[in-house]
């Protein structure tokens, strides 16, 4: 069972975690607002940014994405919150309990400090399972980050058939592969986190 210094550093490890799902959630409605701005821009330049046109759109579906995608997020680290400080409680009343049980010899104390110990045993294994979904949800949101990326790359192959407005564009499309390149490195450092190494 970890220890009491364990589940404490879970505890900062998971709110770090929040914090960058955070960011994440305003970098994507920074890209939604980029879109309906690339989704003007490709109007004005006409037929020739159809293209472009289409793509700042499938931009803006994925920042909606994206976003629904960190509130699952954003739920997983709440139950993991949730579960941290029940293993925290659990630790610190079965210390308590052992304390207690050490003075008295009677049998009926030991078997409350033996069914106690399996109810951490139980909440451990939940956080466990909490902190394995939790891994497959980042997962989740890195492929659809890739899809984004790849939509940013498409969008600045079609800037250029944007005749007198392919610099804008351009510049445009640059932006959104700037974004969603900072999001990819997020979820890359979530990934990674030392909060995922206790499983």
């Amino acid at each position: 069972m970890a220890g009491g210094a364990d589940a404490g550093e879970d505890l900062r490890r998971i709110v770090r975690i929040n914090e960058e799902v955070k960011a994440v959630v305003a970098v994507a409605f920074r890209i939604n607002l980029m879109a309906l701005n690339a989704i003007f821009l490709a109007k004005r330049a006409g037929i020739n940014a159809r293209g472009f046109g289409v793509l700042s759109n499938e931009l803006r579906v994925f920042s909606q994405d994206l976003r629904t995608q960190m509130q699952a997020l954003t739920a997983h680290i709440h139950a993991c919150v949730r579960d941290v400080s029940v293993v925290l409680q659990d630790i610190r009343n079965t210390r308590l309990l052992r304390t207690a049980v050490a003075g008295v010899p009677a049998q009926r104390l030991d078997d409350l400090v033996r069914r106690r110990e399996r109810a951490n045993a139980e909440h451990q294994l939940h956080l466990a399972t909490l902190r394995q979904q939790l891994r497959r949800a980042l997962e989740d949101a890195f492929q659809l980050v890739e899809l984004g990326g790849v939509l940013a790359k498409s969008a600045k192959i079609e800037a250029a058939y944007g005749q007198g407005f392919a610099a804008a564009l351009t510049q445009v499309s640059g932006e959104f592969d700037g974004v969603v390149e900072e999001i990819r490195n997020s979820l890359q450092a979530l990934q990674r986190s030392d909060f995922f190494k206790n499983n």
